[in-house]
């Protein structure tokens, strides 16, 4: 990791918000928000950083400089908007239950609650040569496909299937673009099975499509192989990764990571021989 990757930065909240039963927003500030390098992409995201108990951190904070076993436990979350002008940072948080880590935490943080990060990263935004947009996501996913939504070129045509537990949990999605829109209910299904079979059973439009997928890994991966070895469509028209794994936490997710990646990439590789 480089630096910017593993500096910890300190921002504050400035205000909460609960925007569907299961989603809140954060909005943050603070001096060490000024010159983030954030703008180009709709996938910016940042990695929140919870303190070990019991370990003493230096100040300042670079992961860099302390041993492995000591780093802070890390969370990745989109970032939904950047206001540079106002140094407000916008973070929207999944929150299910009060099991696990940062849905909790959020769910609790009131104005003026410190908050660590590093980051931020990120490596999709619509891409305006495209013929047509594929967006495609359950909750996790939502602040990215919503951020995409607002930069896609005006009159751009775009597919948009987001998963959600039900109907309390859809929002307000703006565009400039020609946006068909789709909310997908979970019920009680599996995640992801309602976006494989919509994604399936859609009439592709012809032309070049630039298509972002993400979300729970099982029906990512099984998106993946649809979409580039049964649709053909080239690596660099697609944005398509994980964000979590169900019945993973997160650092038992990003340990088993490579190995879905490297799976992915071979059952490409046979299928292309």
């Amino acid at each position: 990791m480089t630096e910017r990757r593993t500096k910890v930065k300190s921002a504050r909240v400035l205000r909460t918000e609960r925007l569907t039963p299961h989603l809140i927003r954060l909005v943050l500030g603070g001096e060490e928000l000024t010159g983030l390098p954030l703008g180009h992409c709709t996938d910016h995201y940042i990695k929140l950083v919870f303190l070990q108990p019991g370990v003493a951190y230096p100040t300042p904070l670079d992961l860099g400089d302390i041993p492995r076993a000591q780093w802070p436990r890390l969370r990745a979350y989109t970032v939904r908007a950047w206001d540079a002008e106002a140094g407000e940072l916008t973070v929207d948080v999944v929150h299910h239950s009060d099991e696990g880590l940062a849905g909790p935490w959020a769910a609790a943080l009131r104005p003026g609650d410190p908050v660590r990060f590093i980051g931020p990263g990120g490596g999709y935004a619509p891409s305006p040569e495209a013929d047509w947009h594929l967006l495609v996501g359950d909750e996790s996913a939502l602040p990215a496909i919503a951020a995409s939504l607002e930069r896609l070129p005006a009159g751009a045509p775009a597919k948009v299937f987001v998963e959600v537990d039900g109907p309390a949990d859809e929002l307000p999605l703006i565009s400039p673009g020609n946006v068909e829109l789709h909310w997908l209910h979970r019920d009680a299904r599996p995640v992801g099975e309602a976006l494989v079979a919509a994604v399936r059973t859609l009439d592709f439009p012809p032309g070049a499509v630039h298509a972002f997928v993400h979300g729970e890994a099982t029906f990512v991966k099984e998106l993946r192989r649809l979409l580039r070895i049964e649709r053909g469509i080239p690596r660099e028209m697609l944005s398509i990764s994980g964000y979590w794994r169900r019945g993973m936490d997160d650092e038992g997710w990003r340990a088993w990571k490579s190995e879905w990646r490297q799976q992915a990439e071979a059952e490409e590789a046979l299928a292309a021989a």
